[in-house]
């Protein structure tokens, strides 16, 4: 009797409802568009489509390849945008460096998705 008492409370404690696992596919669905909008918005931006125009790679197959990305590759994406963009906007960038760090996410998001094929 004793060891049933243990395996029915962990059998209670694993148990998550429909509306918690619910729950947690929108906000992991809306935090996932998040990202995918601030990467799409940077990419968009003049100094980034100065990049691509001075690396010959075409933007609509990079912002095709980055919604390919995984959850995580997402999350660090956009967390490096949004520092470059913040460097930036403080003065601790120079536009090219901002057009640098934009060919190096571009080129760091082709690598993944290629090695993911």
């Amino acid at each position: 009797m004793l060891l049933a008492a243990p395996c029915s409370l962990m059998t209670q404690a694993q148990v998550v409802s429909s509306a918690d696992l619910q729950s947690e596919l929108i906000r992991s669905g809306e935090t996932r568009r998040h990202n995918l909008q601030t990467i799409q918005r940077f990419l968009s931006s003049p100094r980034a489509e100065k990049a691509l125009a001075s690396a010959h790679i075409n933007g609509g197959q990079v912002q095709a390849a980055v919604s390919t990305l995984s959850d995580e590759e997402l999350a660090q994406l956009a967390s490096r945008v949004n520092k470059a963009q913040a460097d930036f906007a403080g003065g601790r960038l120079s536009d090219r460096e901002v057009i640098l760090i934009a060919l190096a996410i571009i080129a760091l998001t082709l690598v993944i998705i290629v090695a993911a094929h």
